[in-house]
């Protein structure tokens, strides 16, 4: 073997950089041990510990400390499957965004063209701006967009001259605009949510946003923050010296009141806990500085300073949590600061404020408000900012939609970044009045409640128009304009896909998904023994260093683990033992003809690598475009697909070859059989060729009955591809389903009075439930979720107590989406997998024997699906999971073809004079080892999933092992045959 150097040295550094990223997991893990353990079982408490913890240094590598937040970012992502949580997908209105732009014009056609456009937008791909554009062009194809967007704020964009196609343009540009400010709105909010791990990401191409948020338990709170529209307000503030005073007595009165109550709360000594020494480093930097400012120049604090930060922060209960803007000369500073706080004790510092005497103590007119950056680089403090409540109603004194215009430029003289901002007419004279009164002052820019920016006003502004500055970076003053712009257009977020998971159902995920795991691993550990002897042994190790790899990868690029996921490791567990199987079986052959041990190995692996390639590239590629056209579990299940054939090729195909050589170097035996496996499948001479009239007939009665199902009976279409909501409920006693249908219809009723009844299916145990229905599914109503949830809730109050253990929504539009990146994700791994034959074996009609065979196990693994439904006691569901499930098994299938017809060019080689229905007879009887033991180790990981891993991924489970079925069946008895009648009698001769 050559470079065997340079393999043993990235074999180890693969291993030590996986190592490395997996600690981070087992820190945070046992971290959170920890954190569970004080808690005992006190959710609230368990977060405090966490968050108290958060910036604290918990792990060390050599110069470099890692924070528990550090080490919490780094872990293995699970997803909202495993541990419970909320998905969410949401498109931005961009109906209101036009609307809005308008002027909310209400010119009949314009109206009318909205309204067509809501109805294409159903069944289209185009987005809504080229189908408003065309639905105005039918309604009205004289018309001029221009009248209708030629308005104050657009003037500088849009004049009466300006053809339809240009005002779409600009259109388009707003929108994309309304997009992103939506998508940072909803970032900034996530981050402020308190949600570990979450993600949000720009669905690119549309103007889609995907929310993942595990472990919230609260899904009507979430649907509020993710779809309330932005409230952008300017406030005036108040002067750190005006209220100053005013906060040093809240400290005071909290001294007598909150610190007696707080002794008694921690008297018990077995209530304390003996993490000081790791949680109260920031507590005591503000400590510190408070000591030290508080004491500058006053006698009356020198004894104060002299106390340790733990007796400071129990005498001025505020100042422990809150470090006051105050000089070196215990003078106010200047600005509307009045403080700084750790993150973590904001809500101590809100729960202090809200006390009613606290209240009446602090100016009547005084609001409080934090930044919503962090003031120091670590990002652990944030800063307190006085707002002054000048209107009767305490609303702000300037709402944000008076703004029309905001943009980042740069200064004249100083080149510095800085925001432009342009205001309405009405946003003008009030911009000029305000602007007037705070001459010398800071005015606050607030979005959410949070502040985003206090500039200080240099001189009363008028005309609407005016500079910000701030010493802002460029990404800074990119992110306060967009905030800006927040206002100018009202583009509220509408959630159009939505899954929940209870987290005792993401219990019970992860407890079916190891139990399968370790079963359907142990059986192929004790397999792979007993059919290869040692080198099983072999093959085990290089088994589990794979799986040390894929999840070392895993963490590494932050992917996310979902039940798909497991599913994807476990299936690499049964197809990365392929290549193993391959090289053994031709190593076996090698040592049959006489050759050495060493010299066997050796040509064994050679022999080997083409159909290794092969096999596993027509997988990847089914890989890779499940990605590509996949979202949420779908891409999950790709994920760990695509590398764990990565990573199994190269722990099979070098991790094995340095064992074996290392092992024959020290003279010590290998072995590839025993005395039963020794002669199996050897001489075999099954006449498949002969035979393949029979089963064309067998496979054409199964797609004729299958037809006749599927015109007849059709498919069970999940919400994936309807659109509804779905809710698995569990109940404490078996429950009728029928009752539950009629209790529920009471309740979802359409607008004319109709009853709606769901569908309600037994899902798992008798006790536990589907219900799918379309109620208010249609609705744009941004409370329908909720009202939904409350109508189910109602219908189900007189069968006791239940728990609504997940819920999905998917809206139609998106349902439409799904269906078409599912049919296009077939016919691209189909067209990329034909072409990839094709350039491989140099003849169409290989490739027409291997999509052929695809072909025949799609419309099987179809029919089946359609026959069955009903009548199998789990679900056979047609959703995103059972489009996964049929890409994999075309890949599967694909794996299996691609090594007899590798074998068969291989003879077409080497006999070149042999009579091509024998050749091919011979091909199929030399793999169909490798093709049993392949089917049978994959077969039984996948029944072991099925039996054990749980109801949600059942039907998923069975469409893989009617597909590694009927793949198995279609490379013997179908790809080839159809490949050797395709082939000319001429070319026949030729071989």
């Amino acid at each position: 073997m050559q470079n065997k150097s340079f393999v043993s040295l990235f074999a180890i550094l693969f291993a030590v950089v996986c190592l490395y990223q997996l600690s981070f997991t087992w820190v945070a893990d046992g971290i959170e041990a920890d954190a569970i353990e004080y808690a005992n079982g006190d959710e609230i408490k368990e977060k405090q510990y966490l968050d108290s913890i958060a910036t604290e240094p918990v792990f060390n590598i050599g110069i470099k400390n890692y924070t528990y937040n550090e080490c919490k970012s780094r872990e293995i992502n699970l997803g909202l499957d495993l541990k419970g949580g909320m998905n969410v997908t949401l498109e931005v209105s961009v109906v209101d965004v036009i609307k809005a732009m308008s002027n909310y014009n209400s010119d009949e056609s314009f109206q009318s063209a909205i309204a067509l456009s809501l109805e294409k937008q159903r069944n289209s791909q185009a987005d809504f701006v080229t189908l408003f554009g065309q639905s105005y062009a039918e309604v009205n194809p004289d018309g001029k967009l221009a009248s209708i967007f030629y308005t104050p704020e657009l003037k500088d964009k849009i004049n009466s001259t300006s053809t339809n196609q240009e005002v779409l343009d600009v259109i388009s540009l707003e929108v994309e605009d309304a997009i992103n400010r939506s998508f940072n709105i909803l970032r900034s909010r996530i981050d402020r949510f308190g949600v570990t791990q979450p993600n949000i990401q720009r669905l690119e191409g549309s103007g889609r946003i995907l929310v993942e948020l595990p472990g919230v338990k609260d899904p009507e709170r979430v649907r509020k923050l993710l779809q309330g529209t932005a409230q952008l307000e300017f406030w005036e503030t108040y002067e750190n010296a005006e209220v100053i005073g005013a906060i040093d007595q809240v400290n005071t009165y909290l001294k007598s009141t909150v610190l007696s109550s707080e002794e008694e709360e921690v008297s018990d000594p077995d209530a304390q806990t003996s993490t000081e020494d790791t949680v109260d480093e920031d507590d005591e930097f503000i400590s510190d500085l408070a000591i030290d400012e508080l004491s500058s120049d006053n006698e009356a604090l020198t004894d104060s300073a002299a106390l340790s930060a733990e007796t400071f922060n129990k005498e001025n209960p505020l100042y422990a949590v809150l470090f006051p803007n105050i000089s070196q000369d215990n003078q106010a500073n200047g600005g509307p600061v009045c403080g700084m706080s750790s993150v973590k004790d904001t809500a101590k510092v809100n729960e202090y404020l809200k006390l009613e005497e606290v209240k009446s103590i602090l100016p009547r007119d005084l609001k409080f408000a934090w930044t919503v950056k962090p003031y120091d680089p670590e990002g652990k403090f944030v800063q307190l900012v006085a707002l002054r409540v000048t209107s009767r109603d305490g609303k702000a004194a300037m709402e944000g939609d008076v703004v029309t215009d905001a943009r980042t430029d740069f200064g004249q003289f100083n080149g510095v970044p800085e925001v432009s901002m342009a205001m309405n007419a009405e946003g003008a004279r009030q911009w000029k009045r305000l602007t007037a009164d705070n001459i010398g002052k800071s005015v606050a820019i607030v979005l959410d409640d949070y502040v985003y920016s206090f500039p200080t006003v240099q001189s009363e502004i008028s005309g609407g128009r005016s500079q910000i500055t701030g010493n802002f970076t460029i990404n800074e003053a990119n992110d306060l304009s967009n905030i800006l712009k927040s206002g100018k257009l009202p583009a509220p977020a509408r959630i159009i896909e939505e899954a929940i998971v209870g987290p005792s159902l993401g219990q019970e995920a992860i407890d079916s998904g190891l139990k399968s795991f370790i079963i359907a691993l142990v059986f192929v550990l004790i397999y792979m023994i007993f059919y290869y002897n040692f080198a099983g042994i072999v093959s085990n190790f290089a088994l589990l260093a794979n799986l040390f790899f894929v999840f070392g990868v895993l963490s590494s690029i932050g992917a996310v683990l979902t039940l798909p996921g497991i599913a994807g490791i476990v299936l690499t567990i049964g197809m990365s033992v392929d290549a193993n199987v391959l090289i053994y079986e031709r190593v076996r052959e090698e040592l049959l003809n006489g050759k050495g041990l060493k010299l066997a190995i050796s040509d064994g692996y050679k022999n080997a690598y083409s159909s290794i390639v092969d096999a596993n590239v027509t997988t990847l590629l089914t890989g890779i475009i499940l990605y590509i056209f996949g979202s949420g579990p779908i891409k999950g299940f790709a994920t760990t697909l695509v590398i764990g054939i990565l990573t199994s090729l190269f722990s099979a195909i070098f991790i094995t070859r340095l064992i074996f050589y290392w092992r024959l170097n020290k003279k010590d035996s290998v072995s590839f059989d025993n005395s039963i496996t020794r002669g199996a499948f050897k001489n075999t001479a099954i006449d498949f060729i002969g035979k393949r009239k029979v089963f064309y007939g067998i496979s054409s009665l199964l797609i004729l009955i299958g037809i006749g199902s599927l015109a007849t009976k059709q498919l069970n279409y999940g919400v994936d591809f309807k659109g509804g909501r779905t809710f698995v409920v569990r109940f404490d006693a078996p429950i009728e389903n029928e009752s539950v249908r009629d209790a529920l219809s009471n309740y979802f009723v359409d607008e004319d009075g109709l009853k709606m009844f769901p569908e309600v299916k037994t899902f798992g145990d008798n006790n536990q439930v589907k219900i799918t229905t379309k109620y208010l599914i249609d609705s744009q109503d941004l409370n329908a979720d909720d009202l939904v949830m409350s109508k189910l809730s109602e219908g189900l109050d007189s069968y006791g107590s239940f728990e609504v253990m997940s819920s999905q929504k998917v809206g139609p539009t998106i349902a439409d989406d799904i269906k078409v990146s599912a049919l296009w994700s077939i016919i691209f791994s189909l067209l990329i997998i034909f072409l990839y034959i094709l350039i491989r074996f140099r003849k169409w009609q290989f490739s027409l024997g291997a999509v052929a065979a695809v072909f025949h196990d799609v419309l099987i693994v179809l029919s089946i699906f359609s026959i069955f439904y009903g009548i199998l006691p789990f679900s056979l569901e047609i959703d995103q999971a059972f489009i996964a499930a049929l890409l994999t098994i075309i890949g599967y299938s694909l794996n299996d073809t691609v090594v007899v017809f590798d074998r068969i060019r291989e003879h077409m080689g080497i006999y070149k004079k042999k009579n091509f229905n024998e050749l091919v007879n011979n091909a199929l009887n030399s793999t169909l080892s490798r093709t049993v033991n392949t089917s049978l180790t994959t077969f039984f990981v996948l029944l072991v999933i099925f039996m054990f891993g749980g109801e949600v991924i059942r039907g998923f489970m069975f469409a893989l092992m009617v597909g590694v079925l009927v793949g198995t069946y279609s490379s013997l008895f179908v790809a080839s045959p159809i490949m050797l009648d395709s082939v000319k009698k001429s070319d026949k001769n030729d071989k």
